[in-house]
C-alpha cells in the first residue's frame, strides 16, 4: 500500500524541452514567408515612356509655345476590344478572341455583354458579345511601340493610318482587319481571322494636339 501511495504522489514527468523546440522551428518553417508583389514590366522602362520624357515633350513645349511641362498632352490609357457576335452561340469562339487578345496585349481582357435586348439581332441582356482590355502605364506604351513598328508595317499595301480617327475631343480610333499582323500569333493556332478596335485615350483637349503628340511617338499618318 505505502508502495502505492508513493506512485500515485510521485509528479509525471514533463516532456523534454527539446521536442517543443523543435516543434516550434517545424511551425516557423512551415509559415509562409512574406510575399513581394512582382512587377508586371520587370526593371527595364518602356523604350516609348523614355523617348516621350527624353525628346518628346521639350520638342512638343517647343513647337506649341507651352510654358509648363504639364500643359503637354500625354496619353491617357489604351482600349483594345475584339467583337464576337458568334460568342452568343457558341462559347469556344470567345475564348479563342480572348486568348488572342490576352497573347497581344499581355493582360487579361474582360468579356463585354449586351446591355440591353434587340429582337431584330436575336439579342438578350447579359448575353456576351465580345471581349476588350484597358491598358495604361508601362503595358500602354510597350503596346503602342509594338504597333507602330512592328504590327502596322506588316499590313498589305501598308500606307499609313488615316487622319480622320479622332473624335473632336482629343483621342484616335483605329481599325485593324486581323490579328495576324501582330507576331505574337501563331497563324496554326488561331481558328478565325478577328479584327479589332483599338482606341487611344490623350489628355489633348483638341484633335490638333493629339495629332501632334501621336506624331512625335511615330504613328505613320498618311499624307
Amino acid at each position: 500500500m505505502a508502495k502505492a501511495d508513493a506512485r500515485a504522489k510521485a509528479p509525471k514527468p514533463k516532456a523534454p524541452p527539446a521536442k517543443a523546440a523543435g516543434k516550434k522551428g517545424a511551425a516557423a518553417a512551415a509559415a509562409p514567408a512574406e510575399q513581394v508583389r512582382a512587377k508586371g514590366t520587370g526593371d527595364v522602362p518602356a523604350r516609348l515612356k523614355v523617348r516621350f520624357q527624353q525628346s518628346v515633350l521639350p520638342a512638343l513645349m517647343k513647337e506649341r509655345a507651352y510654358t509648363n511641362p504639364w500643359q503637354v498632352p500625354r496619353l491617357h490609357k489604351i482600349v483594345v476590344s475584339m467583337g464576337v457576335g458568334e460568342g452568343r452561340e457558341n462559347a469556344k469562339v470567345l475564348d479563342f478572341a480572348t486568348g488572342d487578345l490576352q497573347t497581344i496585349t499581355g493582360q487579361r481582357p474582360i468579356v463585354t455583354r449586351a446591355k440591353k435586348s434587340i429582337a431584330n439581332f436575336k439579342l438578350r441582356e447579359g448575353v456576351p458579345i465580345g471581349t476588350k482590355v484597358t491598358l495604361r502605364g508601362a503595358r500602354m506604351y510597350e503596346f503602342l511601340d509594338r504597333l507602330m513598328n512592328i504590327a502596322l508595317p506588316r499590313v498589305r499595301d501598308f500606307r499609313g493610318v488615316p487622319p480622320r480617327g479622332f473624335d473632336g475631343r482629343g483621342n484616335y480610333a483605329l481599325g485593324l482587319r486581323e490579328q495576324l499582323i501582330f507576331p505574337e500569333i501563331v497563324y496554326d493556332k488561331i481558328d478565325k481571322v478577328r479584327g479589332m478596335d483599338v482606341n487611344i485615350v490623350t489628355t489633348a483637349r483638341t484633335d490638333e494636339e493629339a495629332k501632334a503628340l501621336l506624331a512625335h511617338l511615330g504613328m505613320p499618318f498618311r499624307e
